[in-house]
């Protein structure tokens, strides 16, 4: 099959899911609102409206980038968030309906005034979700800075300790524009790191809003002694990983593609190719046994990788400290129980064998402009070294 065709079918299936979905919640909807009023009569256009934004914004963004595809884009990608909760909602209430019909307990003020009770849940799950997907939003603008100290048991040649800065899943794009990512540097700066690591996904699908805004430029005050270094993520790869790449390394990144590379002779930082590499660009990358094996083991061997898949394989391979992203930790609650299932760490420090693991939740976001049940993060680490 090709990747065009592989494209196609994947990209239709999500279509197809995402307008059931949405057709169910537009049912229960419609099912609330009392017959012949005018909420019944308006909600179907404002409904289907939403509902396409954010599929019109970014076909019209690979069209004509403007003003109209980021006002698309924006409100689409907060009905995203709005359509997960008005899903669970549903789910809810229709649990319960079941259940009253096995057991009937409905008490009367219900059974008799159930118009009017439909449509005071249907007013109250609205003002709910607008307010959680308004305070969410909000919590995105603010990342906190988390401080991890770590001690890795190997001679460094002299060097004693390293003040590290570590970033993944900025997304940068039309959602994560310059003005945020200013903020976001200005917090690094303050941090005076010997040396920067971004995790992958710096970059959003499509480079062309970052061109627009110019937002290279706030790349380029990333700047650290020992240099500022990352790995491709699944996003660079969707929207084509040669020019993510060469902008990136244009604007004073150095990017590490399966290879290695001696910082101050004292560490190695071996970084990975993304998980998703032969999807998106159809060639293998390559195993980590013969990445790693370019490397002194001697010396501290810290490996990025943006996906943290496995980190046993990692550990065994004598790695001292990988560092992940990729999970966003579900970013929605309650999608981190998902992601919790999926990954050894979704989130957070852990210990493989006598390997440290870090897997940051990510400092931007992918979809909704949204956080709910976890803040965007700058991680702080402090790394000791010497037996």
């Amino acid at each position: 099959m090709s990747r065009k065709m592989a494209f196609l079918i994947f990209y239709t299936i999500v279509l197809l899911v995402y307008a059931s979905i949405n057709y169910y919640i537009y049912v229960r909807g419609m099912q609330a609102l009392p017959t012949g009023g005018v909420l019944k009569s308006i909600f179907p256009w404002v409904f289907w409206l939403l509902v396409l934004t954010y599929v019109a914004g970014r076909t019209l963004e690979r069209i004509y980038l403007s003003h109209a595809s980021d006002i698309l884009v924006w409100t689409g990608s907060f009905w995203l968030a709005g359509m997960l909760y008005f899903t669970l909602a549903v789910v809810l209430f229709d649990l319960i309906r079941l259940a009253n019909t096995i057991i009937p307990f409905y008490p009367s003020f219900i059974t008799e005034n159930y118009d009017k009770v439909k449509l005071y849940i249907f007013s109250g799950v609205t003002v709910l979700v607008a307010g959680v997907i308004f305070a969410g939003h909000i919590n995105t603008l603010h990342p906190r800075i988390t401080h991890l100290d770590l001690h890795i048991p190997k001679q460094a040649n002299g060097m004693k300790e390293l003040n590290a800065v570590l970033m993944s899943d900025i997304h940068l794009g039309t959602l994560i524009g310059n003005g945020h990512f200013e903020k976001i540097v200005k917090q690094v700066e303050k941090l005076n790191p010997d040396i920067i690591l971004l995790a992958g996904d710096v970059l959003d699908e499509d480079l062309e809003p970052v061109l627009r805004q110019n937002i290279g430029q706030t790349l380029k005050r990333l700047q650290a002694p020992l240099g500022v270094y990352g790995v491709m993520g699944n996003h660079e790869y969707i929207g084509g990983a040669e020019p993510a790449y060469n902008y990136l390394v244009s604007h004073g990144l150095k990017i590490i593609r399966d290879s290695v590379v001696k910082i101050n002779d004292s560490f190695y930082l071996i970084g990975r190719e993304d998980r998703d590499k032969p999807r998106f660009a159809g060639r293998e990358r390559k195993s980590l046994e013969e990445v790693v094996d370019k490397a002194d083991s001697s010396y501290p061997l810290i490996l990025i990788d943006h996906q943290p898949y496995y980190l046993e394989k990692a550990a065994s391979l004598g790695i001292d400290l990988q560092l992940s992203g990729h999970t966003h930790h579900g970013q929605l609650w309650p999608l981190n129980y998902i992601t919790s299932a999926i990954y050894t760490i979704s989130y957070g420090y852990g210990k493989i064998g006598n390997m440290h693991a870090y897997v940051s939740n990510g400092v931007g976001t992918w979809g909704p402009p949204v956080r709910v049940g976890n803040r965007p993060e700058i991680v702080n680490l402090k790394i000791t070294f010497e037996e």
